[in-house]
């Protein structure tokens, strides 16, 4: 195909940064059409981004023969159900994190990706930028030593408590928005599947985490942590470390680093800081679901590694004494 032709499912706000800007600096990429639950909306959505074609609901999105693929930015609960839809509707799906509200509906998406042979990509957009790629390449290098300890964290003030991310029933509370990113980096860094230790959680209503806590341990004896939050007294916090017995890495806003970053790296005696190019993240993803979709190129995200995510997602939940998303 001369380009990959995407249809959104929504005229979500996260859409014109993660996905209609990027279409304009990645030639493969073309936003074609948007459908939403309100009709007028999508009108006005397309309008404003040059969509040329508005369908009035996602399931005659789905239907349309001239999309490729679609992108899934809905609520965190509708995301298996739309995913699996767009599957069977023959359409790719470049899927918002988190993937899906628990571990069953990661494994049934995983499932039905294996059976279609499309390409499914989790949107964790920071694993496709090459500051990502250079965080890994630190620890793996063993300029560190034997690794003892990795930490993310992400936190952001989301004090409008009537935002979707705080329903249950959509898939809400911050380890789902937030805390996601700090589970996929400390599983890309810490290089094992954690277990769960244990998990503190503050509440923003008996089934909904506004900040969560969690220790992990790795196989090889490794510890980890978490730490997320929607509204705490961490107001704004973006990190990655991993901690050696011969050196420390620290990296300031690895999630998006577009808009300003900084690796640390201390060892044997020497303190070095880089910077990584400062181009989109979400430019990056493109490229690679393109990349994907018309030359068989390797996803990062797939749906092996989303069900591992969810995983740990709902351990987290579990030893916080909270009930899973969906459950």
């Amino acid at each position: 195909m001369a380009s990959v032709r995407f249809g959104v499912l929504g005229a979500a706000r996260i859409a014109p940064a993660a996905l209609v800007r990027p279409a304009r600096n990645v030639p493969d990429a073309d936003v074609a059409a948007v459908a939403a639950r309100d009709p007028d909306r999508a009108r006005v959505f397309a309008s404003k981004h040059g969509i040329p074609t508005v369908h009035d609901d996602y399931g005659a999105l789905l239907a349309d023969p001239t999309i490729d693929a679609v992108y899934n930015p809905l609520p965190n609960g509708l995301h298996a159900r739309w995913t699996l839809a767009a599957l069977e509707a023959g359409k790719h799906v470049l899927c918002k994190k988190p993937f899906t509200s628990n571990t069953s509906e990661a494994e049934q998406v995983a499932a039905a990706a294996e059976r279609t042979g499309l390409v499914v990509m989790e949107a964790f957009h920071y694993r496709y930028h090459p500051l990502a790629a250079r965080m890994l390449a630190v620890v793996e290098s063993g300029q560190l030593g034997t690794i003892r300890h990795v930490e993310a964290s992400l936190c952001f003030p989301l004090p409008r408590f009537s935002d979707v991310r705080y329903s249950y029933e959509l898939g809400g509370g911050a380890l789902m928005d937030a805390g996601c990113y700090a589970v996929h980096i400390v599983r890309l860094l810490g290089g094992e599947e954690p277990a769960v230790v244990s998990a503190r959680a503050k509440l923003r209503s008996p089934d909904v985490d506004r900040a969560m806590r969690a220790d992990l341990r790795f196989p090889s004896g490794h510890s980890g942590r978490i730490t997320c939050s929607l509204w705490s007294s961490s107001l704004l916090r973006a990190t990655a470390t991993v901690t050696g017995d011969a050196g420390r890495l620290h990296v300031l806003n690895p999630v998006a680093p577009q808009l300003l970053h900084r690796l640390t790296v201390r060892a044997g005696g020497r303190r070095v800081v880089e910077r990584l190019p400062r181009r989109s993240t979400y430019d990056y993803q493109l490229e690679a679901f393109c990349g994907a979709v018309q030359r068989g190129e390797p996803v990062l995200t797939g749906p092996a590694d989303s069900v591992a995510t969810m995983q740990v997602i709902d351990a987290v939940y579990a030893a916080a004494a909270m009930r899973p998303r969906g459950s």
